[in-house]
């Protein structure tokens, strides 16, 4: 398991000089995840690579768990945005929703030691050291509110998107490790969506104006 440093609070890029390196560090662990497995990938070599010393690297990423998390949060943060389409009305928010999921698993499933390196790391974060941890489940959050329609979440709309978000972390890790087809886990996840995401506010509220 991943040693998570505990008293070192990461630092924040600020000046442009910073966030190019903050960026080619990221680039760099993304590039390596992709084509090796997650032990394999070293923190020297993401120093090396990016042409960046290890002292910086640890000052922004005191971890390799810190270091995935944060590629983690930019890739659903980008996810978040490429995914972003104009509303159909004719479509539920849970058949959004689910359209959301699967599209996300397929992506990541292109690319499974970069997605695994990212599950190992998120499931081994806690909230309160790894801070980009927090980024992930925003991304996520906002993006199925997006696609669900839902602007003012309530009570239920939250407890739902929490269970989304465990759900489709399981889903995902069950596909890498092979214990389902990525045909099952996504047909899982729209099964989940449907049945579960009904009561979402903005499902019923679509329920009533059709009159399903």
């Amino acid at each position: 398991m991943p040693r998570i440093a505990e008293a070192r609070v990461p630092a924040e890029p600020s000046s442009k000089l910073q966030w190019e390196k903050y960026r080619r560090m990221l680039d760099t662990a993304t590039e390596l995840a992709e084509e090796h497995e997650f032990e394999r990938v070293q923190m020297h070599d993401v120093a090396k690579q990016a042409g960046i010393a290890i002292g910086t690297l640890y000052r922004y990423f005191p971890s390799k768990t810190h270091l995935f998390v944060g590629v983690m949060a930019r890739e659903v943060e980008d996810m978040r945005s490429s995914y972003r389409v104009a509303a159909d009305p004719c479509r539920s928010p849970q058949e959004a929703v689910a359209a959301l999921s699967t599209r996300a698993l397929r992506a990541l499933m292109r690319k499974p030691l970069l997605a695994s390196a990212m599950v190992r790391s998120i499931n081994t974060a806690h909230v309160d050291t790894v801070l980009d941890s927090a980024r992930v489940d925003a991304a996520f959050d906002d993006a199925v509110l997006e696609a669900a329609r839902i602007d003012t979440p309530t009570e239920r709309d939250e407890q739902l998107l929490r269970l989304l978000n465990q759900q489709w972390l399981g889903v995902l890790q069950s596909c890498l490790n092979g214990h389902v087809s990525q045909k099952t886990a996504e047909a899982d996840l729209q099964a989940f969506c449907l049945i579960l995401l009904g009561t979402l506010s903005s499902a019923v509220a679509w329920k009533e104006s059709h009159g399903a």
